[in-house]
């Protein structure tokens, strides 16, 4: 059956495709926008800083009815990432429905959905040739999560940039060679900030970073029976880490078994500390452990920790860079807090990004947003007070592949009148108390509401209840002490089929995965 309903998506990143696909197989015409000659988003060719890599492996990074190919590395870098994104464009029949080069700069509701104002970049983007208006009837705000950076505004930018510094944010520094035999110093502790100093203290004639607060870090592995996957991607691992949402096993070791949980935690976060040899480098968090559920660290890129203890980077805990210095007669300086004065040729600002809308009017963004910024997303996914709009990926995770992929189907329940939603006062009420609980567990860093990190298990359990749609037992059970496997939920695709069609399915499913 086909839909006349119109479909525009903005955004050609993770989150964008996978709903490009569901939607357009679900009957809708579909058309997808990005400002990006390539499809990628965070991935794309214009934004991969050197030592962008993908946190989890190929194994669990991937939509559940496209694996990665064989020949991939377990470890991808961005240039996979893309090729693979790209790949899955052209295997789901997509490329016609992209827009590539196009980017849109405004969309307005009308009655009938929405009226796009855009403009393609491969024309002449100085003037107002190439401008034209396109309507939907639905809209799919894909932009990501990750797509609008902050640059500090330091104080004696221009004597800097008059000493010949340069300052830009992370997602700008693309070429490597630009930095070799220079000084450079890395604003920020999280992934991003780790990554590039990395790479960057290849080349570089000194790699410095600034952390305002050490965040908690995990190796890719830790013994032969943890690894960051098995602490993240289980459900075991998921239940150690206090949730805003508890389920049973939640709430079973926030009470009797809250001494288990403890030493469990207290005994990974020695574990890592000996592993990395934070104490010997004077680099161990204030925190605890667990804090890694509220913030960026994460998984601590390969040979970060190597080039700080070979004296290839230096860290700067606890501290912000206050001005930048320079001038016709005086090289390019960062000061810091602390009084510390570093040269820099360049300052690389892996400061995050803002989570906005830029292309939507303020009336709208007031809609959609509380006093704090914060998105009011039943799911992550659908607004209480604007009609005809759905967002995607706004519940970035550690693995936002599926957790797009999960959504889309969401989406096009939705759309199609196979989605039974509670009223909107329970939605409201619903949003008001997971803000509520983020905002408590993250202390304020939850990316305007838009992270579930690291509660992606839960979250896609949340929509798949939704859709009525239930893994095999088997399946559920190993998922408790296995890492999640994609293509455990391929059969989401197929689930309008009749009952012995979903039975058949299910079974095939679980007897593949057992083998």
């Amino acid at each position: 059956m086909t839909s006349e309903r119109r479909i525009g998506i903005i955004g050609a990143g993770i989150a964008g495709l996978a709903y490009a696909k569901v939607l357009k197989q679900a009957g809708f015409p579909v058309e997808v926008f990005d400002r990006a000659p390539d499809v990628g988003g965070v991935w794309s060719v214009t934004r991969r800083y050197p030592g962008l890599r993908a946190q989890n492996t190929k194994d669990t990074y991937h939509f559940s009815d496209f694996p990665m190919p064989s020949d991939y590395p377990r470890v991808l870098d961005g240039h996979h990432m893309q090729a693979y994104l790209a790949a899955y464009a052209e295997h789901f029949g997509l490329t016609e429905q992209l827009r590539l080069q196009t980017e849109v700069l405004a969309a307005d509701p009308v009655d009938s959905g929405w009226l796009l104002e855009v403009r393609d970049r491969s024309g002449n983007p100085g003037g107002n040739r190439g401008i034209s208006r396109v309507a939907c009837d639905h809209l799919v705000i894909a932009n990501g999560a990750f797509s609008d950076p902050v640059l500090p505004e330091y104080r004696g930018t221009d004597r800097f940039r008059v000493a010949g510094g340069r300052i830009c944010h992370s997602s700008e520094f693309l070429d490597l060679e630009s930095v070799r035999g220079k000084s450079v110093v890395v604003v920020g502790y999280g992934t991003s900030a780790c990554e590039l100093a990395t790479a960057v203290s290849e080349v570089a004639a000194s790699t410095s970073v600034v952390a305002r607060r050490l965040l908690w870090k995990m190796p890719r592995t830790l013994s032969r029976t943890i690894d960051y996957e098995r602490l993240l991607l289980t459900r075991f691992g998921e239940a150690h880490l206090r949730s805003p949402r508890p389920s049973l096993p939640d709430r079973f070791l926030d009470s009797l078994g809250e001494s288990v949980r403890m030493s469990n935690i207290d005994l990974l976060q020695e574990l890592i500390v000996k592993r990395l040899r934070l104490r010997e480098l004077g680099l161990v968090p204030s925190g605890r452990f667990e804090e890694i559920a509220g913030s960026a660290g994460g998984l601590v890129p390969e040979g970060f920790f190597e080039q700080i203890e070979g004296g290839r980077i230096t860290v700067h805990r606890d501290t912000t860079v206050t001005e930048l210095d320079g001038g016709p007669h005086a090289a390019p300086a960062v000061r810091l807090s602390t009084g510390q004065v570093l040269q820099a040729d360049i300052v690389v600002c892996a400061t995050g990004f803002q989570q906005r809308v830029p292309f939507l009017t303020p009336h709208v963004q007031h809609r959609l947003t509380d006093a704090q910024g914060n998105f009011r997303l039943y799911r992550q996914i659908l607004p209480v007070d604007v009609p005809n709009v759905s967002f995607a990926g706004y519940n970035s995770s550690a693995i936002s592949t599926l957790s797009a992929e999960v959504a889309a189907h969401w989406t096009a329940a939705l759309l199609t009148g196979g989605l039974r939603l509670p009223s909107a006062a329970t939605r409201d009420e619903q949003i008001d108390a997971w803000l509520r609980r983020i905002e408590e567990h993250t202390r304020g860093r939850h990316a305007h509401g838009t992270a579930v990190i690291p509660f992606a298990l839960r979250n896609i359990d949340e929509m798949l209840a939704d859709l009525e749609f239930r893994l095999p037992l088997r399946t559920r059970l190993a998922q408790w002490f296995r890492r999640i496997r994609p293509d455990s939920y391929r059969g989401l695709a197929t689930r309008h089929t009749s009952g012995t069609d979903r039975t058949a399915q299910a079974a095939s499913v679980e007897a593949e995965l057992l083998s």
